[in-house]
């Protein structure tokens, strides 16, 4: 089972950087997208656990969204060691997020 960490400003660059892979979902509360993915980030974090899952309120830590390019939400980026390693723009279904991820999953 994979961890879901709440991510802020002062807590981003550390997450990104740390030993495990993070999937890091940038989103908003107004966003209408994002509610739809977020329990099936909940389902894989369940079913996974080869890397974290991190949530990052938008609105809440605009410059960690800026500092990675983030322009649509929700926008899913894993980060390994610090570097951008898959990005994701958008929702999607949980099949296709698996596909992205899979040398990620265990």
């Amino acid at each position: 089972m994979a961890e879901i960490v709440t991510l802020n400003q002062s807590d981003f660059n550390e997450a990104i950087s740390g030993d495990k892979p993070i999937l890091v979902d940038f989103w908003a509360e107004w966003c209408g997208p994002c509610k739809v993915i977020a329990p099936v980030l909940e389902e894989i974090a369940e079913e996974h656990d080869g890397f974290t899952i991190g949530k990052l309120n938008v609105d809440h830590n605009p410059d960690a969204a800026a500092a990675h390019d983030v322009m649509s939400i929700p926008t899913l980026i894993l980060f390994e060691d610090g570097v951008e390693k898959k990005r994701i723009v958008g929702a999607a279904p949980k099949h296709r997020l698996l596909q992205e991820l899979a040398e990620y999953t265990t």
